[in-house]
């Protein structure tokens, strides 16, 4: 048996040497590899018990201690990339999971503060995804969001469809085809626009806090856009005869409508704490249609308002709209009911609803009353007329 001496005068056998490098060797291997998941403490330990071999001189404290900063300074340099690369290899994991759509709902305390809206909302969030294509196919997935999705999806399709019939009818239904079509056009617009906005919002706000921001500002707008294009045929027909009030009234109201779409894209309107903010814009929007309907039921009479008028089903409408946008302030009924609302029956859905039926409504009501001047062929002399 060969043995090698060191400088101290100790030896020892080739085999032992070799067999304390293999075990230095995978101590090291095992050490690179689990370095991010390891404590410094442990590291350290790990790495003097690989490099220390019997019978090796030991010095003194202080080279000790020196040799002690020197391993964690070592470490340190190693574990710190190795940690970096490793929380880059989770990051595109999950990326990799999210655009593949392999992600599960979360509770409401895990979500980042941009996504923190309805904090009586406990479970079934969607966590932040930065993949459109995953936003978009979480629409056939079950959580928060599905029916506000949904909801305004659906409504989106139906007035597509009742605004092609509509601008498809024979020009012989109107007695100023173009005007009229263009004033039933301007509703279906702004109804479309923001049903179109507001799916689009809830489908994809959870993508990035950027991206959030962005379409929040889009839905805002829509509804204001909904509010203006639903005054526009009803202010036409009720004052077919009184050209000049009529534009008075549009005016204001295109004014209203842009000044709440400029508040809209206020970074701070879309934040939790201004939802009663948000609530009483649109509503003080839509209550200023209480002076037309008082200066009609006044010149008009209020038999005649009720009926040909068709003022009940616009007084419904605006009890609806009403109703949702106080549901959605208070957040009734999640409020009394934290976590029992989180998928279905919120105020949001409540509120996407009521939007949807009153926004019908409203267009069964204009309908009505292009009918009726239809009927009277336009004239303005007949005492009976509008």
């Amino acid at each position: 048996m060969t043995t090698r001496h060191y400088d101290n005068g100790s030896s020892s056998s080739d085999a032992e040497c070799q067999g304390l490098e293999d075990e230095s060797s995978m101590d090291n291997v095992e050490l690179a590899e689990l370095g991010p998941l390891l404590s410094l403490e442990k590291a350290i330990k790990l790495r003097k018990g690989a490099t220390a071999f019997p019978g090796a001189d030991v010095g003194d404290d202080d080279s000790d201690k020196e040799e002690e900063e020197e391993e964690e300074e070592d470490l340190r340099i190693v574990t710190l990339p190795l940690q970096a690369h490793h929380a880059m290899e989770k990051m595109e994991e999950f990326v990799h999971k999210v655009w593949e759509g392999r992600w599960r709902v979360i509770p409401f305390h895990l979500l980042p503060d941009w996504l923190k809206d309805n904090d009586y909302l406990l479970h079934g969030h969607r966590p932040p995804m930065p993949s459109f294509r995953a936003c978009f196919r979480s629409i056939f997935r079950i959580h928060t969001e599905t029916g506000n999705i949904w909801s305004h999806l659906l409504g989106l399709i139906l007035f597509l469809c009742l605004g092609t019939l509509t601008m498809l009818r024979p020009n012989v239904s109107f007695m100023a085809p173009l005007q009229e079509k263009v004033v039933f056009g301007m509703f279906f617009l702004g109804a479309v626009l923001c049903l179109c906005f507001s799916w689009l919002f809830h489908t994809v706000y959870c993508h990035s806090e950027k991206v959030s921001r962005t379409f929040s500002k889009l839905d805002y707008s829509g509804i204001a856009l909904l509010i203006m294009g639903s005054f526009v045929p009803w202010l036409y027909y009720s004052f077919y005869c009184s050209p000049q009030p009529r534009l008075i009234y549009l005016s204001v109201v295109c004014v209203l409508g842009i000044s709440a779409i400029i508040v809209a894209q206020w970074d701070r309107f879309a934040t939790p704490r201004h939802r009663p903010t948000r609530a009483g814009v649109f509503l003080g929007l839509g209550l200023s249609g209480i002076i037309p309907t008082m200066h009609f039921t006044i010149t008009e009479g209020f038999v005649k308002a009720t009926t040909v008028g068709q003022m009940g089903w616009f007084i419904l409408m605006a009890a609806m709209y009403i109703t949702g946008a106080g549901l959605y302030a208070a957040r009734i009924p999640e409020r009394f009911f934290p976590g029992k609302c989180d998928i279905w029956f919120q105020s949001h859905q409540i509120f996407h609803v009521l939007v949807v039926a009153a926004a019908f409504i409203h267009f069964y009501g204009i309908s009505n009353l292009q009918e009726f001047r239809y009927g009277l062929g336009g004239g303005c002399t007949d005492d009976s007329l509008l």
